[in-house]
């Protein structure tokens, strides 16, 4: 038990790393390098963005890193992983709020950005921009949050276990 308990806390860390560098990602160069193009290319980008992302890897990384880190947290919870249990119950909350606002905020707007189609795409962008980049700043920041939490979780773990 102990060994999957390491390797679900190891997987669910890189997980909400990989997370947390595409949310920052976004909030540090994609959107502002688009913030300066026009609507048509600003509206096409974002919607092919909104097509592509949404495949097998984002999905198992995505979906799987809270599950993973939910399974260390039960594993801890009985086992000899336990000091690092507040770590992990922290780093699981954080992500699930990333989980949240993506589902709650950005992806109703990425649905309707493609739903506005190419008309009116300076009304789409405005529908659009603000709000999505304030709340992936949000995912970002959560985001970065839980990876350090479960990153203090592997150094909590490692201690114990040495």
């Amino acid at each position: 038990m102990r060994l999957v308990q390491h390797l679900s806390l190891l997987a669910s860390t890189v997980g909400a790393g990989l997370m947390a560098g595409l949310f920052a990602a976004f909030a540090y160069a994609v959107m502002p390098a688009l913030r300066g193009a026009d609507d048509r290319t600003f509206v096409d980008a974002m919607q092919r963005i909104n097509v592509t992302i949404v495949n097998g890897f984002f999905l198992l990384v995505f979906l799987g890193t809270p599950v993973l880190a939910a399974l260390a947290a039960i594993l801890g919870w009985r086992g000899a992983g336990r000091p690092a249990l507040p770590w992990i119950v922290a780093g699981l909350v954080l992500y699930l709020l990333t989980v949240v606002v993506t589902a709650v905020v950005n992806v109703p707007l990425n649905d309707a950005l493609a739903a506005a189609g190419t008309a009116d795409l300076a009304a789409a962008r405005q529908r659009f921009e603000a709000t999505w980049v304030a709340w992936n700043v949000v995912r970002a920041l959560a985001g970065t949050a839980g990876f350090g939490a479960l990153c203090g979780a592997l150094l909590v773990t490692g201690r114990a276990a040495g």
